[in-house]
C-alpha cells in the first residue's frame, strides 16, 4: 500500500526513512505576480506532481514542495498598479495559485512563500558561511535607473536589443533569441517595461559572489552529479557552455525595498537578488514544513534531490545555486536528477493574459473540461525535448480518440458486462495459454513503465499505459465475453476476472497523471489503493464485489474547439511582415555517406552556444565531395520538426540556393570566424517570438529569392548575420531551399 504519511495527521510530517530510498522533489518557485497558464503549469509544477506521485506510487518515501517566489521588482511594480502593498499583492497571488494547481489534483506535501522568516534566517546563514570562506567579494556595479519611475530596475524589468544576437526584446538578463546571458546595461536601446522610457546608467556598491574561484569545486561536481543523476543532453549542454565560456563574478543584492535584507554592514539597504535568494527558497520552504528540515536538505547520503523547471532556469539551478551551496562547505543535499521542459505555445502562437489569447489555470475549469483531461493531454503533449503546441482541436481529438476509445470504453465495458452477467461478483479463474500470454505482454510493458518513469520519461511512461490498456482492449475483442456468457460461462467468466484485475493495474498506472480517474476507479472496483507493482498478479480474488460502474469520461463536440478558440483567442496568423524561420549559423563537424543512398550525405553540425549539436541529413553529394564539406560554414534551418529520411532522423535542414544552372550552399564569406554564430536576420522584419515549429511545406512557400548573390526576404529586404548579408556563389535568380 501507498505510504501512510500521504493521509496522516497534520502533526505527522514526511522525514527521510534510514536505510531507505528518499526523494525530495521540487518544482520551480512560480512567481507572484500573474496567473499561471498552460505552458507554466506543465512547465514544472504538473510536470513535478506525476513524477512525485509515481515515486509514492512505488511505496517510495517522497516528499515534495514548492511555493511562490515572492521577493522583487515584479512584486513592487504589480502592487503599484493594483494600489496594494507588496505583502498584500504576495498573499492574493498565492491564495490565487494554490487555487489553481488544487484543481489541477497537484498534491504538494507543502506549498509555501519565499517572503518568510525562514527564507530570511536560511539565506543570511548561508550569505554568512560563503563570507566566511572568502566567496563574497565588494565592487561597483553600473545599473539602468528610472527616472520615471525613480528607482533601479531589475534586470528582467528591462527590455531592449540584444547586444550580441540583436534580438529586439531581449530581457535585462537573458536573451531568448540566442539563450545567452545579458548586462542590463549593455542593451542596445533598453526600455523600462513599466512605463517605455529610456533609463540612465548610475553606479552603485554591490556584493558578489566569486564564481571564478569556486568553479574548480563546481566543475568536480558538476562532472560527477550530470552523469550519476543521468541529466538530459540539454541540461549538460547549457551547463558545460556556462562553464567552457567562464564563469564570472555574480552580482547577489539589488537596490530594492522587498526583498530579504542584506545583514551585512554598509549594504543595510539592500535584498538580496532574487536568482541567489530564490532557490534558497527550495530550503526554506521545507524548514516551513518541519523544524527537522535539515534531514531533507544536509543528508546527502540519503536523499536524492530531484528539480523540476522551464530550460531558461537550467543555469540557476545546476551553475549558482550549487556554487551558493558548495561555497559554504556544509554537506548540503546536492541535485541528483534535473528535468526540463521546452516552451508550451499556445494555437501557433504565444500565450498571453494582455491579449486575452491562452488558457489561464484560473479559466481552465470555466470549459467543463475535467482536470484529469487536461492533465492527460498537457503530459501527453509535455514538451520534454522541443517546443510543443496548445490545440484545441487536438485536445478534443485525443479526449475523443484516446481518452475514451482506448481507456475509458475498455474500463466501462468490462466492468459493465461483469456487472450485468456476474451481478458484480469477480468469478473464478483457470488461466490458459492465451491468458498467461497476456499476463506476459503485460509484465513486459509494465517493465517499460516503470524503466521510463524512473528516468522521468513522463510523456512515454503515458503511452505505454495507453498501450496496456490497448492489450486490453484486444484481448477482449479476440475473446468476445458476450459471446461466450452464451456457450461458456466458466470461460467467460475468467475473461471478465481477468480484464476487471487489469483495470485494477491500470488505475494504478494512471493515478500519476488522472488521479481522480484512479479515485474513481477505486470506487467502481471498489478496493483501496495500491502500490504500482513490479509484476501484475490479480488483487481482485473469486468473491469479491465491484462497486457501481460508470462512464469515466464525456465526448466533446468538435464544435466546441470554435467556441473555447472565440472565448480564449483563437489562432494567431503570422504578419505578412514578420519571419517565422529560425535560420541559424553552424559548422559541419563531420560527414559521412549515407548506407543506402549515394547522393545524402549524414553530416553532424555545431550551431555554437548552447544549441545542442544538430544531426542533418543532406542531398548534397552531387555537388560537394565529403573533404570540402567538413569544417565548412553553413546556414541551417532549426525549426524544422525531427523527420526520418531513410531510416536515419534529421533535426534541420542546410540550406543552399538554387537555379538552372546548380546549387550552393548558403554564405557569408566576409564574416569573421569569431562571429560566426547566432541567428540569422531579416533587416527591416522583425522575428516572431518564441519561435514556433513550421514544416517543410510552409518553408518551400517563404519568399526567399537570391536577387545580384544576395538573400533576400518578400524581394528587399536581405538576410544577415551579425549585419553581415547572406548570399551564395550562383548566378542568375535562385530559390532558396
Amino acid at each position: 500500500m501507498e505510504s501512510d504519511n500521504n493521509n496522516a495527521p497534520q502533526a505527522s510530517k514526511i522525514l527521510p526513512i534510514p536505510g531507505e530510498r528518499n526523494v525530495l522533489v521540487t518544482s520551480a518557485l512560480p512567481y507572484v505576480n500573474n496567473v499561471p497558464h498552460l505552458g507554466n503549469i506543465i512547465g514544472s509544477v504538473l510536470s513535478a506532481d506525476c513524477y512525485a506521485r509515481y515515486i509514492k506510487g512505488r511505496g517510495i518515501n517522497c516528499l515534495f514542495v514548492c511555493g511562490t517566489d515572492e521577493y522583487g521588482t515584479a512584486t513592487e511594480t504589480k502592487a503599484l498598479v493594483e494600489k496594494m502593498t507588496p505583502k498584500e499583492i504576495c498573499d492574493k497571488y498565492n491564495k490565487i495559485h494554490a487555487e489553481v494547481y488544487d484543481w489541477f489534483d497537484i498534491k504538494f506535501d507543502e506549498f509555501g512563500r519565499t517572503s518568510t522568516e525562514e527564507q530570511t534566517k536560511v539565506c543570511h546563514e548561508i550569505f554568512w558561511d560563503l563570507q566566511k570562506n572568502g566567496h563574497i567579494t565588494e565592487g561597483e556595479l553600473e545599473q539602468l535607473f528610472c527616472e520615471k519611475c525613480q528607482k533601479f530596475l531589475a534586470d528582467r524589468y528591462v527590455e531592449g536589443t540584444c547586444n550580441l544576437c540583436g534580438f529586439p526584446d531581449a530581457r535585462g538578463d537573458q536573451c531568448d533569441g540566442c539563450g545567452k546571458l545579458l548586462n542590463a546595461v549593455e542593451l542596445i536601446e533598453p526600455r523600462c517595461k513599466v512605463d517605455g522610457s529610456r533609463p540612465i546608467v548610475r553606479s552603485s556598491k554591490h556584493l558578489f559572489l566569486d564564481l571564478p574561484k569556486l568553479t574548480p569545486v563546481l566543475e568536480k561536481w558538476v562532472e560527477s552529479a550530470s552523469k550519476k543523476g543521468g541529466w538530459s543532453n540539454n541540461s549538460c549542454q547549457i551547463t558545460n557552455a556556462w562553464l567552457k565560456e567562464g564563469l564570472k563574478p555574480r552580482c547577489i543584492t539589488r537596490d530594492l525595498k522587498w526583498g530579504t535584507p542584506v545583514p551585512l554592514e554598509g549594504f543595510e539597504n539592500k535584498v538580496f537578488y532574487v536568482w541567489f535568494d530564490a532557490p534558497i527558497g527550495y530550503i526554506s520552504i521545507t524548514a516551513g514544513y518541519t523544524p527537522e528540515w535539515e534531514k531533507w536538505w544536509k543528508n546527502p547520503e540519503q536523499v536524492e534531490l530531484f528539480q523540476f523547471m522551464g530550460k531558461d532556469n537550467i543555469p540557476f539551478h545546476t551553475v549558482i545555486f550549487p556554487s551558493s551551496l558548495l561555497g559554504t562547505n556544509e554537506k548540503w543535499t546536492m541535485l541528483h536528477h534535473v528535468s526540463t521542459c521546452e516552451y508550451l505555445n499556445y494555437e501557433g502562437g504565444k500565450f498571453s493574459k494582455s491579449r486575452g489569447e491562452g488558457v489561464f489555470g484560473d479559466a481552465a475549469k470555466e470549459t467543463g473540461i475535467p482536470s484529469s483531461v487536461w492533465r492527460y493531454y498537457l503530459l501527453s503533449n509535455r514538451p520534454e525535448t522541443q517546443d510543443s503546441s496548445f490545440s484545441w482541436d487536438d485536445l478534443i481529438a485525443k479526449n475523443n480518440n484516446e481518452i475514451i476509445a482506448n481507456f475509458g470504453n475498455f474500463v466501462n465495458r468490462a466492468l459493465t458486462f461483469l456487472t450485468k452477467e456476474f451481478s458484480g461478483i469477480v468469478p473464478e479463474v483457470e488461466l490458459n495459454e492465451e491468458d498467461n500470454e497476456l499476463i506476459s505482454e503485460v509484465n513486459k510493458k509494465l517493465k517499460e513503465y516503470i524503466s521510463e518513469l524512473d528516468q522521468v520519461h513522463i510523456k512515454d511512461g503515458l503511452k505505454i499505459a495507453m498501450s496496456i490498456s490497448q492489450l486490453g482492449n484486444g484481448y477482449m475483442q479476440k475473446n468476445k465475453p458476450w459471446e461466450l456468457v452464451k456457450t461458456d460461462k466458466k470461460r467467460c467468466g475468467t475473461v471478465l476476472a481477468t480484464l476487471v484485475n487489469l483495470v485494477r493495474l491500470l488505475a494504478s498506472l494512471f493515478e500519476p497523471y488522472m488521479p481522480t480517474t484512479h479515485d474513481n476507479l477505486l470506487s467502481q472496483l471498489n478496493c483501496s489503493r495500491d502500490v504500482i507493482p513490479n509484476e501484475w498478479n490479480f488483487k481482485l480474488k473469486s468473491g469479491h464485489k465491484l462497486g457501481t460502474p460508470s462512464l469515466l469520461f464525456q465526448t466533446i463536440d468538435a464544435k466546441q474547439a470554435q467556441i473555447w478558440k472565440s472565448k480564449f483567442g483563437g489562432k494567431q496568423e503570422k504578419k505578412s511582415d514578420e519571419f517565422s524561420l529560425d535560420i541559424r549559423a553552424g559548422i559541419v563537424r563531420s560527414v559521412e555517406p549515407h548506407p543506402e543512398d549515394s547522393q545524402l550525405y549524414l553530416l553532424k553540425v555545431s550551431l555554437g552556444g548552447n544549441d545542442p549539436d544538430r544531426n542533418i541529413v543532406g542531398r548534397l553529394a552531387a555537388t560537394y565531395k565529403k573533404e570540402e564539406l567538413l569544417n565548412r560554414r553553413v546556414f541551417v534551418l532549426c525549426n524544422l520538426p525531427p523527420a526520418q529520411l531513410k531510416g536515419h532522423v534529421s533535426e534541420g535542414m542546410l540550406l543552399v540556393a538554387e537555379s538552372k544552372k546548380g546549387q550552393a550552399l548558403l554564405e557569408a564569406p566576409s564574416q569573421p570566424d569569431d562571429k560566426w554564430e547566432g541567428k540569422v536576420e531579416v533587416n527591416g522584419i522583425p522575428t516572431i517570438s518564441p519561435m514556433v515549429n513550421t514544416n517543410l511545406k510552409a518553408f518551400q512557400k517563404t519568399d526567399l529569392k537570391l536577387v545580384d548573390g544576395k538573400v533576400v526576404y518578400l524581394g528587399k529586404h536581405p538576410l544577415t548575420l551579425n549585419d553581415v548579408p547572406i548570399g551564395a556563389p550562383v548566378t542568375g535568380a535562385a530559390k532558396i531551399r
